[in-house]
C-alpha cells in the first residue's frame, strides 16, 4: 500500500514538471510574437500577409511622400487657364522629330508629361493609350513628352525606347532634351497634362482622372470630360486639378 502510495506521487510531480514546462513554452513563445510585434516584425507565419510579396513587383505607388502636387500654378510659373502655349520640336522615340504644328487636322492636344519609371506613369500608360485611339481620331492626340533628366539611363533615349515597343504606345514619345519644355508648360509630376486647343490654348491642367490607382474605380475622366466639353463650344469645367505622380527629375547642377 505504501509502495502505491509513493508511485501515486511520482505520477503526480511528473503531471506538474510537464505542465509546468509546456506553459514555459507558451509563455516563451507569446514573448517573442510580442518582441516581433514591438520591433515591427511579423511573427514567423505570413499567410495574412497584405501587400505584394518580398522581392516582387510592385503594382501601385510608392509608399512615402506625397503624390499630389503642392504648389499652385502662380507657385510653379508655368502656364495658366488660357495661355497660348509656345510650340516645341522634339526627338521622338522613331527618330523623327515631332512639333505641334507638324500634327495635321489637329482640333487640340493632349500634352502629358510622363516618364519610364514612376509607378504613377506605369498605372496610365494604359489609360494615355486608351484616350489617344479614341481621341487622335477624333482630331486630339496624345503627345507624351518625358521631362526628367537622361542622366538617368533608365529614363534615357534608349530606354524610352523600349519602353514604347514594350507597350505599343499609338502615340509620340518625345524627349524634352535640356529639359526645355517641361518648366515653360508648369509640369512638375509624372504624369501631368496640358489640354490644347486648336489655338494652343490651354484648357485644362492636371490629373487625367480621379483614381490612379484602379482604373475600374474612376467616377470622373477629367481629360475626356474636358474634350467633351470643347466639342461642344464650352469651357471645361473644372479646368484644373492637381497632378497626381512623382515630381520631375531635373539635372544636377
Amino acid at each position: 500500500m505504501k509502495r502505491i502510495s509513493v508511485l501515486i506521487a511520482i505520477i503526480g510531480l511528473s503531471a506538474s514538471v510537464l505542465v509546468s514546462c509546456k506553459n514555459e513554452e507558451n509563455k516563451t513563445g507569446d514573448a517573442t510574437a510580442e518582441n516581433q510585434k514591438h520591433k515591427g516584425e511579423r511573427p514567423p507565419h505570413d499567410g495574412d500577409r497584405k501587400g505584394p510579396p518580398h522581392g516582387g513587383d510592385r503594382k501601385g505607388p510608392p509608399k512615402g511622400g506625397l503624390p499630389e502636387q503642392t504648389r499652385t500654378l502662380e507657385e510653379i510659373g508655368g502656364y495658366a487657364i488660357g495661355d497660348v502655349a509656345t510650340d516645341f520640336n522634339l526627338k521622338n522615340v522613331d527618330g523623327s522629330m515631332v512639333s505641334l504644328a507638324s500634327i495635321e487636322n489637329a482640333k487640340g492636344y493632349i500634352v502629358t508629361f510622363t516618364c519610364n519609371e514612376c509607378p504613377f506613369s506605369v498605372l496610365y500608360e494604359d489609360r494615355l493609350i486608351a484616350l489617344n485611339n479614341e481621341y487622335a481620331p477624333k482630331g486630339y492626340p496624345v503627345i507624351a513628352i518625358n521631362p526628367n533628366s537622361p542622366t538617368n539611363e533608365k529614363e534615357g533615349y534608349a530606354a524610352m525606347q523600349k519602353r514604347s515597343e514594350d507597350k505599343g504606345f499609338t502615340f509620340p514619345y518625345l524627349v524634352d532634351e535640356g529639359q526645355k519644355i517641361y518648366p515653360q508648360y508648369g509640369a512638375v509630376r509624372t504624369p501631368h497634362v496640358f489640354l490644347l486647343d486648336a489655338d494652343r490654348k490651354v484648357q485644362y491642367i492636371g490629373t487625367i482622372d480621379d483614381n490612379s490607382k484602379s482604373p475600374e474605380d474612376v467616377k470622373v475622366n477629367y481629360v475626356k470630360d474636358a474634350i467633351e466639353a470643347l466639342e461642344k463650344g464650352e469651357k471645361p469645367s473644372p479646368n484644373f486639378t492637381k497632378a497626381i505622380g512623382c515630381p520631375v527629375k531635373a539635372s544636377k547642377a
